[in-house]
């Protein structure tokens, strides 16, 4: 595995004199749950050993990692609800809990990098960087904590609807996942406009299409 490196935010700093928040998100797939994003400031003189992207790492290790990352970096979360994501889609939802995170942030990026290749609208110049959480230490920081809030809160609502593993599955379709709601039906914090939720919602409606 190869290790991401401050190299892109090296270069951006010698172009812009200002600091670089890295900006990734978590949940964009499950069934269930809010959509998740983090903003970190990383200073590199004082920077965690060990950042990968968030995928490549044990969920012990990841929660390790989050607490190193918010004793030396700023940080910040933004958070789009259930609700918001049927309302105006998953991606959109997507660029609002990062926008929300970049608002939060104490000290002003003069850039952000983005992990990805679609642009969401922030107030600060933002640059895409495709697989960036494997190639930049700031947007890899910023995975394992949009992972790690996520992943909390996930394992937070499975204790109020135990029924579908949530602690395990962080709410994508796994077998559990897909029981639950053949027995128990869908709960309030089900995203309604992801067509296997949908379909069991509106059966009728599925089969007409």
């Amino acid at each position: 595995m190869i290790a991401p490196t401050y190299d892109i935010e090296r270069y951006i700093e010698r172009i812009h004199s200002g600091p670089v928040a890295g900006i990734d998100e978590a949940g964009r797939g499950p069934w269930a749950g809010p959509v998740v994003a983090a903003a970190v400031i990383l200073d590199p003189s004082n920077c965690p050993d060990g950042l990968a992207d968030s995928k490549m790492l044990a969920e012990s290790r990841r929660d390790e990692l989050a607490l190193m990352i918010r004793e030396c970096a700023t940080v910040s979360v933004g958070v789009a609800s259930v609700e918001e994501i049927d309302k105006i889609n998953i991606l959109q939802a997507t660029f609002l809990a990062m926008a929300r995170a970049e608002a939060g942030l104490k000290a002003r990026p003069r850039v952000c990098i983005v992990d990805g290749s679609q642009k969401p609208k922030l107030t600060a110049r933002t640059h895409m960087v495709v697989k960036g959480d494997a190639k930049s230490l700031s947007i890899a920081a910023a995975s394992i904590i949009a992972k790690t809030v996520r992943d909390r809160m996930m394992r937070d609502l499975a204790a109020e609807h135990p029924f579908y593993e949530w602690e395990k599955n962080k709410g994508y379709g796994a077998p559990a996942h897909q029981r639950g709601l053949q027995t128990h039906g869908v709960t309030p914090h089900h995203r309604r406009s992801f067509a296997p939720i949908h379909n069991i919602l509106y059966p009728q409606v599925s089969k007409a299409s």
